[in-house]
């Protein structure tokens, strides 16, 4: 292996992991949310999430200064600054489904659950595509794409014991 394909691997491992977590955060935002429209519950989905990359970022500047003892240069700033950005953006599909679901009528709390289910759906593929590539055997994908859906359900669950 390469060192230039180990670290696109790496890349590749860091944006999947951001992807998975801002699915789970947005949603657990709109679990806990009490918004009182489909536009406040995006606004209060997106704006946690960039807080949760800023900060992630911040993290990761700071940890790096502190590790090799010295101020990173502007291009390791920038660099940091332009990765990441899947912990927001893997929570459009869900926010764009609570939009139509409400434009088309349902309550609030309806869209929101339909919401919920995309989230679902997105990491029981994610949890899928885990194992492609032979990595694990038709069991383990199964497994895992459970394991991941499991959270997007339990928080269906949290949401509708909550209303």
């Amino acid at each position: 292996m390469t060192g230039s394909h180990v670290r696109l691997t790496h890349e590749s491992a860091e944006a999947t992991a951001s992807a998975i977590y801002g699915i789970i955060v947005g949603a657990a935002v709109l679990v806990a949310g009490h918004a009182l429209t489909a536009f406040r519950d995006v606004m209060a989905v997106l704006t946690t999430l960039v807080v949760y990359w800023a900060a992630e970022r911040y993290a990761r500047i700071v940890a790096e200064r502190i590790h090799e003892g010295h101020r990173p240069a502007w291009h390791v700033v920038r660099d940091h600054l332009t990765r990441g950005w899947e912990l927001v953006s893997a929570s459009l599909l869900p926010l764009l489904v609570l939009m139509v679901v409400r434009w088309a009528g349902a309550s609030l709390v309806n869209a929101e659950i339909a919401s919920l289910s995309c989230s679902t759906l997105l990491l029981c593929v994610a949890g899928w595509q885990i194992g492609s590539g032979g990595r694990l055997s038709t069991r383990e994908r199964l497994v895992s794409t459970v394991t991941a859906g499991a959270f997007g359900a339990a928080l269906i669950v949290l949401k509708t014991l909550l209303h």
